[in-house]
């Protein structure tokens, strides 16, 4: 089964596709699709035959089918929305396309056509917070979260803007027939401290959940309840003792067995690991790699051997092999991936 290996790059306003060895991990460039308006976000449906892209520069998500042979794309519609969306996850069925919007405060639910495509008016559009940044639902498809930042400035090449966000996580109730989201009960989680949480992912599974925490530099576990609702367990620093920088963290990615989860560092410049207990799902902290500066994107390959980690501010994707015993990563190459890299997304094509 083929492996594809898809980058946006914001500033070129191209999607990068690449070919993946599955035994050494490997990279060939294939092909740029030209996409204007900044694609900054891809998210890919449950079946892997649509691949949508949000673009930042001008408001707009677009959907594109996706060759299982070549794993060239082909655009099939598009929804401009008020604002720029800053997070894409379809839900688990693929017929639904959620969205969060970090500068217009707001969680959003895109109806997906019957060929993957896009065009319809949103079915939510609901008011959450500043700051909302990553929106999905959970293993079960009955729940979504919605975390927020802690202010809106999380760019570590510029000084701190004094603009809060709530710095909280919404908890809804997702009707897979309708699409509609409503709060659950409570509608929010509050922060222990300054951490703004700002993606998360779920265990394979456990019930639990993990949030890489933008501002506190750490991820936080929680357990959910039947009800879909979390409690914290766990908070845990993806940083070296005694570092006191400036540090922001971005996205965070387990490997399919659960076994090890994954935080870049943007500051500090590397990639966080963790070994998780199989029975609670407690964190240990396993290791750090350098890597290309302002790491804002990076994935995991679907086997979970290798991860790829986008240099925002170098416009290099730095690939590294995981070992499978201690989740410790060592570099294999780097690539040219384009100007401000903003997404990467790894998967298989074909049956």
């Amino acid at each position: 089964m083929p492996h594809y290996v898809y980058v946006a790059a914001q500033d070129d306003n191209k999607i990068g596709c690449f070919t993946m060895d599955a035994d050494t991990g490997a990279l060939t460039h294939r092909a740029d699709v030209a996409l204007p308006g900044g694609p900054s976000l891809l998210a890919i449906s449950p079946d892997r035959r649509s691949l949508y892209a949000g673009h930042r520069e001008q408001p707009e998500i677009s959907s594109h089918r996706v060759d299982p042979d070549s794993g060239a794309l082909t655009q099939t519609g598009s929804v401009t929305p008020e604002d720029a969306p800053a997070f894409l996850a379809t839900d688990r069925t693929g017929r639904h396309l959620l969205a969060s919007y970090y500068a217009g405060g707001r969680a959003a639910v895109h109806p997906i056509g019957a060929d993957g495509e896009l065009g319809g008016p949103p079915t939510e559009w609901l008011p959450t917070g500043d700051g909302a940044h990553a929106i999905q639902t959970d293993r079960s498809n009955r729940f979504a979260f919605v975390p927020h930042i802690a202010r809106l400035s999380d760019n570590v090449l510029e000084p701190p803007k004094n603009l809060p966000g709530p710095n909280v996580i919404f908890q809804f109730r997702f009707d897979v027939d309708t699409g509609r989201l409503a709060p659950n009960d409570p509608p929010q989680v509050a922060m222990n401290g300054l951490l703004g949480p700002r993606h998360f992912c779920f265990h394979p599974s456990l019930d639990v959940v993990y949030f890489s925490d933008e501002q506190g530099s750490s991820v936080t576990a929680y357990n959910m309840d039947a009800e879909g609702r979390l409690s914290a367990f766990q908070t845990i620093s993806t940083l070296p003792e005694g570092h006191t920088e400036r540090n922001t963290c971005s996205q965070i990615q387990m490997t399919p067995a659960g076994d090890f989860l994954y935080v870049p560092n943007r500051g500090h410049n590397s990639i966080a690991g963790f070994a998780v207990d199989a029975q609670t799902g407690t964190l240990t902290a396993a290791g750090r790699v350098p890597t290309e500066a302002v790491p804002s994107a990076f994935s995991l390959d679907p086997q979970g051997k290798f991860v790829f980690a986008a240099g925002s501010a170098t416009a290099r994707l730095a690939a590294y092999a995981i070992n499978t015993q201690s989740g410790q990563l060592t570099p294999l190459a780097t690539y040219d991936a384009g100007q401000r890299p903003m997404w990467v997304l790894t998967t298989t094509l074909g049956e």
